[in-house]
């Protein structure tokens, strides 16, 4: 399930549970294959920044390229991590935080 988040749900989103964010881009490649593993992995809850809609969040959040995956648990960072991942690589990284 894709989320579409800016600065006016962001905080709401995140404050429970495990939640995966991306930040991403519609020029950037990467994030739009990116997007197709998410397809792929129905029952995780993502997040999505429009980074070029949301320059703010970009700022706050320290992203310097897309797409950006920040994993949140009760509104705390506690992983960041970047570059495209296919579902084996994403569900290994998830993986050890559940």
């Amino acid at each position: 399930m894709i989320v579409n988040l800016d600065s006016n749900n962001i905080q709401k989103e995140i404050e429970n549970g495990l939640k995966l964010v991306v930040f991403s881009a519609k020029w950037c490649s990467y994030c739009q294959r990116q997007k197709e593993v998410f397809r792929e992995l129905p029952d995780i809850w993502v997040g999505e920044v429009d980074g070029d809609k949301n320059p703010n969040l970009v700022s706050q959040y320290g992203v310097m390229g897309f797409p950006t995956f920040i994993l949140f648990k009760n509104g705390k960072e506690i992983s960041k991590f970047s570059g495209y991942k296919n579902k084996f690589e994403l569900m290994n990284i998830l993986t050890k935080f559940i």
